[in-house]
């Protein structure tokens, strides 16, 4: 049995979870069974660390020692070198030259730090322009040059995020103060559990239980077959985390090692996309994307280039849709919610983690409940799989989406029953519009002639389709994205307004939503003619009025 190397009572600095910061801690205890320390923080915060994120003070003291030393190395040459017989003098005055630094130093760094600002600001100014570029994604005319920029931007983004959430003040102007260390980003445990997490997806979706349905017509004119049991693995994963839990494993061990996480996730996104670009090398042009195969290495890498990559039956790109990122985002939000109540003490959840979780829950249930449904979406029918989707899928979602709950974990937020009833109703309001007009929308792009849709009014139009201008689709254009949208709003709400971050989703989403409603009005424009004219006129309100 390993002994501990750190003894009770010892001030040692430890990391504070999610981060690669450190902090001054007490060691209280060591655990021989979990090889865990407990340890406190001045805030009265205690922590159960494990040995790699404890280091002693004097080597933090060591390290900023030799560095001033070697800064002075040059003058200490030149003292010996001119005259001898003063080296004790200069050496007595350096020394007292030397404590003077030592007080002072703290008030130097505070003065560097200031002068810093305005570059930090800068650069978090840049980066969040560049996060508004993100609604590019879904646009086919990507350059390869911004398709290059999109492969590092998108996890540049994710850390920063994620760094900054874990920091005690999460405020945008708190840039990371430095790049966190090999140690607090990769660890070969938590990326085998990520691999694990994704191989027992995938065979939950070879069950041989569900519906077998059929997809949307192809170029070819061939429509593929597609088992739907997302809803299953969903009921079976949550069983198994149950005996988890109940058998004594630590969901918190998510949050504590949330970056290392997030790394892995990206590591298995690029393994993923690297293999789907090779093996398109080898398909027949028919099973191609449309806007994959451009010849760009770079771009056609990121955009994906095989509509529908498969391994005999199994579906890559419809799995990776739904399954190890959507679930896995349920799974986090759990972990966030058990590391609230470590942290802070809690014997039950807090209302604002309930609200954050409960929500986000009944989406992804949602989308796993009608998982046909996405058979008609535009990932499934016209994009590759490539860089793109995969690292959405897998990352951006289940680590950006949950940016909510992790927030919480470390900053309370106080709802009053007031407060608490207005955000369940605007959840609510936001959930019927999103479930009602999807439903119709779905239901109408399969089957147009269902005599279940024929009270709905259409307009025909020269493509042999006709446009819905009946139910929510009479009433604004893209109402699934109005659902969407105050959904977000109520997801944010429980956070408070102390920070924006919380904010993020909104802000990303209304970004992308307001590209993809001007794309699609120029689209249908060219697409319809006429047809789109008389439809503007019918439906007159748009959730962006005035983008084109």
């Amino acid at each position: 049995m390993a002994s501990n190397r750190f003894q009770s009572g010892e001030m040692v600095m430890g990391r504070w979870p999610g981060s690669s910061l450190y902090y001054e801690v007490k060691v209280l205890n060591f655990n021989s069974n979990t090889q865990l320390y407990t340890v406190i923080y001045k805030d009265g915060t205690e922590l159960e660390l494990k040995e790699v994120d404890i280091k002693r003070v004097s080597g933090f003291r060591q390290s900023g020692g030799r560095s001033r030393s070697r800064s002075r190395s040059p003058s200490r040459r030149r003292s010996r070198s001119r005259s001898p017989g003063r080296v004790t003098r200069r050496s007595t005055s350096r020394t007292m030259e030397t404590r003077k630094d030592a007080r002072k130093e703290p008030k130097v760094k505070e003065v560097q730090e200031v002068r810093l600002s305005p570059v930090v600001r800068a650069l978090w100014c840049f980066l969040l322009c560049c996060l508004l570029a993100l609604s590019v994604l879904a646009e086919p005319s990507l350059l390869p040059p911004g398709a290059f920029f999109m492969i590092f931007l998108l996890p540049t983004i994710t850390v920063i995020l994620l760094l900054m959430c874990s920091q005690k003040d999460p405020s945008l102007m708190n840039f990371p103060p430095a790049l966190p260390s090999l140690d607090a980003v990769w660890d070969v445990q938590v990326f085998g559990l990520v691999v694990l997490w994704f191989f027992f997806q995938a065979l939950l979706y070879l069950l041989p239980v569900g519906k077998v349905v059929e997809g949307l017509p192809l170029r070819s004119g061939k429509r593929l077959k597609y088992r739907i049991n997302g809803f299953y693995a969903f009921i079976l994963t949550a069983l198994v985390l149950g005996v988890a839990h109940y058998q004594g494993v630590d969901l918190s061990y998510i949050h504590a090692n949330f970056l290392q996480f997030s790394v892995s996730a990206m590591i298995l996104s690029v393994l993923l996309s690297l293999y789907l670009y090779v093996r398109s090398c080898w398909v027949p042009q028919e099973d191609l994307a449309p806007a994959g195969n451009s010849g760009n290495v770079i771009y056609d890498f990121f955009i994906g280039r095989e509509l529908n990559p498969r391994i005999k039956s199994f579906d890559l790109k419809y799995f990776c849709e739904l399954r190890p990122g959507l679930i896995g985002w349920v799974v986090i939000n759990m972990s966030m919610l058990v590391a609230e109540m470590k942290i802070q003490k809690l014997d039950a959840p807090s209302p604002a983690m309930m609200l954050v979780n409960g929500f986000q829950l009944l989406y992804v249930a949602d989308a796993l409940w009608n998982e046909e449904a996405i058979l008609t979406t535009i990932d499934i029918v016209h994009d590759g799989f490539g860089y793109m989707l995969a690292f959405g899928d897998l990352v951006w979602v289940p680590f950006t989406y949950s940016l909510q709950s992790f927030y919480l974990v470390n900053h309370p937020s106080a709802l009053s029953l007031t407060w608490l009833v207005t955000i369940i109703t605007l959840n609510l309001i936001g959930y019927f519009v999103f479930r009602k007009a999807n439903s119709q929308k779905n239901a109408f792009r399969r089957n147009p002639a269902d005599p279940k849709l024929s009270h709905l009014r259409t307009i025909p139009t020269a493509t042999g389709k006709s446009l819905l201008v009946s139910g929510l689709w009479g009433f604004v254009r893209h109402p699934n994205y109005l659902g969407d949208l105050i959904m977000a709003l109520a997801w944010s709400l429980p956070c408070g307004f102390s920070h924006i971050l919380p904010y993020f989703y909104i802000v990303y989403f209304t970004c992308l939503l307001i590209h993809r409603d001007a794309r699609d009005e120029k689209q249908c424009r060219r697409k319809y003619g006429s047809a789109w004219n008389e439809y503007c006129r019918q439906v007159r309100y748009r959730i962006f009025p005035g983008i084109y």
